[in-house]
């Protein structure tokens, strides 16, 4: 038996995605594709790819079947790994806890896949780690039309923004052959490092009275990732944090910067979806995305588009060109907050 059930992930996501609205056709993107990836392309200084993948409508069962796809060779050699200290039970206790274990894992990557299926509009689904595999731009039908109802925007724009977005990646990592190696090395040294199991000093601190103050705190703070990864490998993890801040801030800068020029109702867009961004959800949906740190990585977004805001407005949107250039050249994240610095590094 595999060490995460991937049918039950499967079940169990689709199960929270539904039941999901249907979906209006999305309008003809894939004639405008390459006139605004080259929009992108002259924009950001950054080349053009020699071809980008087809832009793929798909509903919530799908993106959550090409995301477990992607989640795979990520998550099954941490799985794998034996808990307990490398200890076995014997026999068919040993058998009964592998199978239990399979199925608890199952549900529970299932349940984030089926969370995070009812909120994504598009994304460019790169392997990062395994068997390299043609990148695919995916839109996510069913949300871009309920997000068109929810805000009252024209949902043709809606469509060609989140393509804009998508296809800026694309533009990205075409231009940045070694980014993906780079972030799949990072995830390489997380998981060969990781070690699923809790030292039982660890485990005690936790009980004392400051141990759990901190813990409650670190959880607020969105923080159960790192409680998880543990502070020797959180500089690596720190690498990768602020490598997608800089991939998704700048695809974000440059939606808006090329969607301006493209789309009549823009302004409107991104006042619409800011408003939705600062809604507050359900208490039990706030809860959760704090302890999968949903909100953080939302941060880490909007910081990411902060710098690359203040890189172009000192500067000029291609010299953010630069940041593609190397691994060295990649913001720290002491510079994703004073992009001066960042600029005074690497531009001279």
């Amino acid at each position: 038996m595999e060490p995460i059930d991937w049918d039950l992930a499967r079940f169990v996501g689709n199960r929270i995605a539904s039941p999901q609205p249907p979906a209006k056709p999305l309008p003809e993107l894939q004639e405008l594709a390459d006139a605004f990836a080259r929009r992108v392309s002259e924009y950001s200084g950054l080349p053009l790819p020699e071809s980008l993948p087809p832009i793929e409508a798909v509903d919530r069962s799908g993106w959550i079947e090409a995301n477990l796809q992607t989640l795979k060779p990520v998550l099954e050699p941490l799985a794998g790994r034996r808990a307990f200290g490398g200890r076995r039970l014997a026999g068919p206790a040993n058998e009964a806890l592998r199978v239990a274990t399979s199925l608890a894992l199952g549900a529970q990557v299932g349940a984030v896949a089926g969370l995070l299926s009812q909120r994504v509009l598009g994304q460019y689904d790169i392997a990062l780690l395994g068997e390299e595999r043609p990148p695919r731009l995916l839109l996510v039908a069913p949300n871009i039309t309920e997000l068109e109802r929810v805000l009252r925007v024209d949902g043709e724009e809606l469509a060609r923004w989140v393509a804009i977005h998508e296809l800026t990646h694309a533009v990205q990592f075409g231009a940045a052959g070694w980014l993906r190696s780079y972030l799949g090395s990072r995830l390489e040294e997380l998981i060969g490092r990781s070690q699923l199991k809790l030292d039982p000093r660890e485990a005690l601190a936790l009980l004392r009275p400051q141990g759990l103050v901190s813990l409650l705190g670190r959880l607020r703070r969105g923080e159960l990732l790192r409680i998880a990864v543990g502070e020797r490998r959180w500089p690596v993890l720190q690498q990768v944090q602020a490598a997608m801040s800089l991939i998704e801030g700048h695809a974000e800068h440059v939606m808006d910067a090329v969607g301006e020029e493209l789309l009549p109702s823009l302004r409107k867009l991104r006042a619409a979806l800011e408003r939705r961004r600062r809604e507050r959800r359900p208490p039990p949906w706030r809860l959760l995305e704090k302890a999968l740190g949903l909100e953080l990585k939302l941060r880490q977004y909007e910081l990411g588009r902060r710098f690359c805001d203040g890189v172009a407005k000192r500067s000029g949107p291609q010299r953010l060109a630069l940041a593609f250039a190397a691994p060295e050249n990649l913001p720290t994240p002491a510079e994703l907050e004073r992009p001066e610095r960042w600029l005074a590094r690497v531009a001279g």
